[in-house]
């Protein structure tokens, strides 16, 4: 299959799409965000299939390289909280784009480890997060550097004191409860192998009330759907259990549903939410939800989305000319949707099943020749890194 002319007949199907004629405030922010990006696929149509984008990945590289390595500017002080996110956002890209750094590993690592070794903190001195451990433990994940050095009994206990007695969990000690926390909390159980029916007790049932009746799934129970949420919830889920059991779990042809409605006509990306703007983060927050159904039900396999609308988006709209990726045209580029749309576009070009012998492994069948590694549905990495980090602490005394 000619992939790129695929995508240049799927763009014909995309710009045939009319525009919103109502006027409320939604439709008309809408009609403002689709317009440009319309007129843009317009003129690739013009010029023909040979003009469709493709990664640029050198740009993108020296985008990411130069701030890993380099010290931030003035403005990312307001990141001061969100250390293990910054190392996380930048390590996996430059991964994702198969950037060798392993020259790097041993002091990314050591950065990490300094937030804190029994749950870690945004920063150095701060109180443990759930959030920032996940962050941090799948960034060690990657490197395949100091984990001897993580406290996995203390990490146990500090989980276990952030349980709320009807399954759900808190993001740090006094602090919020949502669904990103139990996903947060389930993957640092998992690849630590600290899982516990104990700490696991009342989750399942407490992830599956936050399903709306869209089909999408809640920060917590009577919230609005979000994709944010509905992927840790359905992760969440998965990492309890198989995804080949999902559909006893959740109302699995609603979601099925919720999600093929968030990608939008004309753009082919995703919204968050109903009657919401595209961006590009949301090709991860969305579209990873997908390999997660068709392991469950091969059968939905290429019948949720369209990968090459997706496709489209990313590469026409989320690449920004000097590097990095972007939530949309008009926007900035920044490390957090440079790694999210590099998730996104992993996921268009892989088929992932199951395989019998293993929960957590999958057999990957590349759909083109990949232009970024194939990253693990669940956990967000390159396929394979959190097993390797599971299987070495359950050979570990805790």
């Amino acid at each position: 299959m000619d992939w790129k002319l695929n995508r240049f007949d799927t763009l014909v199907e995309m710009v045939s799409f009319p525009a919103p004629t109502d006027s409320t405030a939604t439709t008309r922010l809408q009609l403002e965000t689709e317009t440009p990006i319309r007129e843009y696929y317009e003129t690739i149509l013009e010029d023909g299939s040979q003009s469709m984008p493709e990664l640029t990945i050198g740009e993108h590289v020296n985008f990411l390289k130069y701030f890993l390595l380099n010290e931030l500017p003035a403005p990312y002080k307001a990141y001061d909280a969100s250390h293990p996110w910054l190392m996380y956002w930048l390590t996996n890209g430059l991964e994702l784009l198969k950037v060798d750094l392993s020259e790097y590993y041993k002091q990314i690592s050591n950065t990490v480890i300094s937030y804190g070794s029994a749950g870690m903190g945004g920063g150095m001195g701060q109180i443990p997060h759930v959030a920032s451990t996940y962050a941090g433990l799948m960034t060690l994940a990657i490197t395949g550097e100091n984990w001897k050095d993580i406290d996995r009994r203390g990490t146990y206990d500090w989980l276990m004191s952030l349980k709320n007695a009807d399954g759900s969990f808190k993001m740090h000690s006094d602090g919020e409860t949502d669904a990103r926390a139990v996903y947060c909390a389930l993957c640092v159980a998992r690849v630590l192998d600290i899982m516990t029916s104990e700490l696991t007790e009342n989750t399942v049932e407490w992830l599956s009330r936050c399903q709306t009746y869209e089909g999408g799934f809640g920060g917590t129970p009577d919230d609005e759907a979000h994709s944010g949420y509905t992927f840790c919830a359905v992760a969440a889920l998965c990492i309890l259990d198989s995804p080949k059991n999902l559909k006893s779990k959740c109302d699995l042809d609603r979601l099925v549903d919720w999600i093929s409605a968030r990608q939008l006509p004309v753009e082919g990306g995703f919204q968050g939410r109903t009657n919401k703007l595209v961006d590009g983060c949301y090709s991860h927050w969305t579209g990873g939800l997908v390999p997660l159904i068709e392991m469950c039900q091969p059968e939905y396999f290429d019948k949720i989305i369209s990968r090459e609308a997706l496709e489209n988006y990313i590469l026409c709209c989320c690449q920004a000319q000097n590097g990095g990726l972007r939530d949309k045209p008009g926007k900035s580029p920044d490390f957090y949707h440079s790694n999210y749309v590099l998730c996104g576009l992993s996921m268009c070009e892989n088929k992932y099943e199951l395989r019998p012998d293993n929960l957590f492994s999958y057999n990957v069948t590349p759909l083109k020749e990949p232009t970024v590694v194939a990253i693990d549905p669940i956990f967000g990495v390159p396929n394979g890194k959190v097993e390797k980090f599971r299987s070495f602490c359950a050979a570990q005394k805790w």
